[in-house]
């Protein structure tokens, strides 16, 4: 079949819509909007209606939307103006999403960095994206502090602190229990509450939603180290869109009304786009509440899905493997929530129907990305056509292909080629990287393609399947690892000549880094894998650390030179298959 054959037989006609759930539309109208004006809206009809529950307190809609008023008029005055960046350095919290919107309402752009992130890492994300403001918390202050000496240049440092927003009672002990450094305010490091003591800011920047940036988030992309993937409002306001008619399904499912509110679990972290999407701008969109924690505690999140009634939690695999394990689970009743969606790795079978089984309740795996804005792809959740092991189907408005890794052909049913997605969430492109842009899009059919780096088919019936992740990339409890950076890292060791590093396979985590280094001549003898391990761990985020270095008197190379990771990893497969024959 042609190109332009298969477009029109599967892809144009939707294909996959025939196996929605009741309700879905193939198509929905999208209306993109500047995001700010969902929390001005939600904050206009819902005031009173609780955004966050924060250790028990509760964040109205009303107070989300003054302290983030407040806060962008400060914003102004520091001199961040429209297409400015803002950097946001802190675990979830509800000054997270204040900051976020402040940044929004006055023009300015996004850039979350991981709570997890060491200076160097810090100092590098600033520098990319070129953030004038950095908002952080003040248990980051001293990776903040060590981003300063690696570089990083922030005009100024808002610094929120973990007890901010929860109950009076609960602060000093939290305080005690944390023990967050000693901040140095003053000069250009201003304290967040100061901050919520400006005016309010009345004006809103003028947005074109198709071109002004709402973020830059950073991804390794398809290859290489983090870059900038530059997100529009309009591409998360079509997400946003899209996602809507599977909560209306929802509602309608358990007849209540359309303004009913939703309880969605914030396990999620906002800084990546996953979280920030279907959770932290979803419920401000949709006028729902998100039960919020800086950092995962199941038996707390297993507490409050039956205390509040918690209606949907997005998640990773790890997560749902954590519930369904934790000893706590069988005394609660978590048949309050309506569904669970689970992205960012494959979902094991036996996982989703084991989660199933205790809390009565759909658990389905789906597909996005960064780049996307987030979701691409959903299992259908209540008509029984779902597919385990299948990413599923395109959501509402997006089209799906199979092309060649190669050319830009599509490829028909059956066929394993390269997942392309076409869509109003897919983003505007790269941050400074033309040649990135032009290896990461196509045309054909008179669309516009986004190469995913995922190797896939797609069966008769417009379900997708996933045969490989992302060339070389590491795979680490739902976290991206890239290769290249952590390499960059070892080679600054002055013993390294050479290195690289490959997933090797866990039950826990899906994928462990694992470095095979060679020394140079005058080290050898002189230095531990334990040690190259240590030193490289000081530089990097818990997740990206080498689990094990292997030293080698040699690495596989090409016939030009390079070196070849699959010919690492295929090793270590087969001694892990070899250990388990045994």
């Amino acid at each position: 079949m042609e190109p332009l054959e298969i477009f029109e037989k599967y892809i144009k006609s939707r294909v996959w819509s025939k196996n929605y759930d009741e309700g879905i539309p193939a198509e929905v109208p999208i209306r993109p909007e500047p995001l700010y004006a969902y929390l001005d809206g939600t904050a206009s009809k819902f005031g009173d209606r609780p955004a966050y529950i924060f250790f028990g307190a509760r964040i109205s809609y009303r107070t989300l939307g003054d302290h983030s008023d407040r806060l962008a008029k400060a914003l102004r005055e520091f001199g961040v103006s429209k297409g400015d960046v803002v950097a946001l350095y802190m675990p979830n919290h509800p000054a997270f999403a204040v900051a976020y919107y402040a940044a929004l309402k006055i023009g300015a752009v996004v850039t979350p960095m991981n709570p997890l992130y060491t200076p160097r890492e810090v100092a590098h994300q600033a520098e990319d994206s070129g953030a004038k403001v950095l908002v952080t918390m003040d248990v980051q202050y001293d990776k903040v502090k060590g981003a300063l000496a690696e570089g990083a240049k922030f005009e100024k440092i808002v610094v929120a602190s973990i007890t901010d927003y929860m109950p009076p009672l609960m602060r000093p002990i939290a305080r005690a229990r944390v023990k967050p450094p000693k901040v140095p305010y003053g000069g250009g490091v201003v304290k967040y509450t100061d901050l919520l003591k400006y005016e309010r800011e009345t004006s809103r920047a003028p947005i074109n939603p198709a071109e002004d940036l709402a973020a830059l988030m950073y991804t390794g992309g398809t290859t290489g180290v983090p870059k900038g993937a530059e997100i529009t409002h309009g591409n998360i306001s079509a997400n946003l869109q899209q996602l809507k008619p599977l909560y209306d399904v929802v509602r309608r499912k358990r007849g209540v009304s359309a303004d009913a509110p939703l309880v969605l679990v914030g396990a999620l972290p906002w800084y990546h786009i996953y979280g920030q999407v279907t959770v932290m701008h979803y419920a401000i969109y949709d006028g729902g509440t998100v039960l919020v924690y800086p950092r995962p505690d199941i038996r707390a999140m297993i507490k409050d899905i039956e205390k509040y009634k918690a209606s949907v939690l997005h998640g990773v695999p790890t997560l749902f493997n954590m519930i369904i394990n934790n000893p706590d689970v069988k005394h609660y009743n978590l048949r309050s929530l309506a569904f669970c969606i689970s992205g960012a790795a494959p979902l094991p079978v036996e996982v989703a129907k084991k989660f199933e089984e205790i809390t009565g309740t759909p658990l389905r795996e789906g597909y996005g990305m960064t780049e996307t804005a987030v979701v691409t792809h959903l299992n259908p959740l209540f008509n029984g056509r779902h597919k385990p092991g299948s990413i599923g189907l395109p959501i509402p408005s997006t089209y799906a292909a199979v092309a060649d890794p190669e050319k830009p052909v599509l490829l028909p049913p059956g066929q394993v080629g390269e997942l392309v997605i076409s869509g109003p969430q897919v983003m505007k492109g790269y941050h400074n990287r033309p040649e990135e842009n032009e290896a990461a899009f196509f045309e054909c059919c008179g669309h516009r393609w986004l190469r995913t780096g995922d190797m896939a088919y797609m069966d008769e019936e417009g379900y997708f399947y996933i045969v490989d992740r992302k060339k070389e990339m590491i795979k680490y409890k739902g976290y991206s690892v890239f290769p290249r950076e952590v390499e960059e890292v070892l080679y600054q060791h002055p013993c390294v000549k050479e290195a690289a590093v490959v997933g090797i396979p866990h039950p826990e985590a899906g994928e462990v880094p694992k470095a095979y280094v060679v020394l140079k001549d005058e080290c050898k003898g002189k230095v531990s894998p334990d040690e190259i391990a240590k030193w490289a761990a000081e530089r990097l985020a818990p997740y990206k650390r080498p689990r094990a270095v292997e030293f080698r008197d040699e690495l596989p190379k090409s016939a030009v030179g390079k070196i070849l990771r699959r010919e690492l990893k295929a090793q270590e497969l087969a001694k892990l298959q070899g250990t388990t024959s045994k």
